[in-house]
């Protein structure tokens, strides 16, 4: 004799095992093709299946037969996918935009990476005395503390700086003509 899946439902609410597992070897392909159908992705699909299958044992507490199972089952399982757009659509309004955060942060990387690498050619050019202190003051070093260093005053750090300055604008002009 076979048993209706009402009573295997009941059955598995109370605790029985057995039943539970005769339901779900009933059901899967059933509930598996309508998330199929809710969700147009077999990944998905397969996803939202597993999903409901996890939760239907506590789920099954609330059944009280008064419908067929397959009637209370797919309505778990549209509920299920309404659930799961929801939280797709709160997701995607919450990266929206990260995607051209991410673009302009890597943009702006790339920036200071190259005018990081122009620095540092442009450097090479410079007379020994004019690197170091550029070399220095660049380190975050104080003019006070640069001039300890090279045991110079600190007006020539001053000074060595702003020729620096000069030397590498009139660099940067002749590269842009």
């Amino acid at each position: 004799m076979k048993t209706d899946d009402t009573s295997l439902a009941l059955a598995a609410a109370g605790g029985d095992g057995a039943a539970f597992a005769t339901l779900i070897e009933r059901q899967y392909d059933r509930l598996f093709r309508l998330c199929f159908r809710l969700t147009g992705s077999q990944a998905e699909a397969e996803d939202l299946t597993q999903d409901i299958c996890a939760a239907l044992p506590a789920k099954l507490q609330s059944y009280k037969g008064e419908a067929a199972f397959t009637t209370w089952a797919y309505r778990l399982c549209v509920n299920a996918a309404h659930d799961r757009r929801r939280r797709a659509a709160t997701h995607a309004k919450a990266a929206s935009g990260w995607g051209d955060w991410e673009v302009n942060r890597r943009a702006a990387e790339a920036e200071t990476e190259e005018a990081i690498d122009w620095l540092t050619t442009a450097m090479r050019s410079l007379p020994d005395d004019l690197r170091d202190t550029l070399a220095l003051v660049l380190d975050d070093m104080t003019h006070a503390q640069a001039s300890d260093i090279l045991g110079v005053p600190e007006g020539t750090i001053s000074w060595r700086i702003s020729q620096a300055k000069k030397h590498l604008a009139a660099l940067r002009q002749e590269e842009t003509q």
